[in-house]
């Protein structure tokens, strides 16, 4: 009896090369030997997928690291063109040399 998961030998005959089945490890009993043989083909692809994830990774982290930067040179740029608090500034020094006018020449 061929094992679980070993593809239908059916397909064989035609040419076809058998695919994996996806199990659930909780459910059915495996040995300790099918569990550790797991681990290692997870360990394997996951391995296989590092450059690629590490690449992706890299990428991701510039994209936001400039982005980061750029509203925070943004946000430079538009406090040290506002003028808003240097008007008011202006005003109030105005009203303070009106207001003292009136009192010292009342």
């Amino acid at each position: 009896m061929a094992a679980p998961g070993a593809g239908d030998p059916a397909h064989a005959k035609n040419g076809e090369a058998p695919f994996a089945q996806r199990i659930d490890p909780t459910r059915e009993k495996l040995t300790p030997a099918q569990l550790q043989f797991m681990r290692q083909v997870q360990f394997a692809q996951w391995q296989k997928t590092l450059p690629q994830r590490r690449t992706r990774n890299i990428v991701t982290g510039l994209g936001i690291g400039a982005l980061v930067l750029a509203i925070y040179g943004y946000t430079f740029y538009s406090v040290s063109q506002e003028r808003f608090l240097d008007e008011l500034e202006d005003e109030a020094k105005a009203a303070r040399a009106r207001a003292l006018e009136r009192a010292s020449g009342s």
